[in-house]
């Protein structure tokens, strides 16, 4: 049986893009991959990538010179989780604090793992999580 390496993309419809592409690009510190009024793709570290759809600009076909991309709306708010390291968390919850971004809640779970949650300006909930919330991670 063929397996699975990781997940590669994350889409996201956003209400304002250019308003969410910021709040993400600040966030995480890189620069965009591709920028347009439809899309912002960015490195989301680990060889997977976060793409941001301007809300409803995603549900028609697109056009590429390489073939056809179908629709794919991601619908409501949603959830997000990165992957951080836990000797790095407290450095992540500083810049969350310099961004102005409120931590909304914490979690130390079982296995020994660490949550932090904060929403994005389109209200989803995202996660910082350290190695230790699942089995496989």
């Amino acid at each position: 049986m063929p397996r699975i390496r990781r997940v590669l993309e994350t889409a996201l419809d956003c209400d304002h893009l250019p308003t969410s592409a910021a709040f993400y690009t600040r966030l995480l510190a890189i620069a965009p991959m591709v920028d347009t009024d439809r899309l912002v793709a960015i490195d989301a570290g680990g060889g997977t990538v976060l793409l941001l759809f301007q809300r409803g600009l995603a549900s028609e076909p697109l056009e590429t010179p390489g073939g056809v991309i179908p629709p794919h709306e991601s619908g409501g708010p949603g959830h997000l989780a990165f992957a951080v390291d836990a000797s790095e968390l407290a450095a992540w919850e500083a810049r969350l604090a310099a961004l102005g971004v409120a931590v909304e809640s914490r979690v130390r779970w079982e296995r020994g793992g660490t949550s932090v949650y904060f929403r994005d300006p389109d209200g989803r909930s995202i996660e910082l999580a350290t190695p230790g919330l699942w089995p496989s991670y």
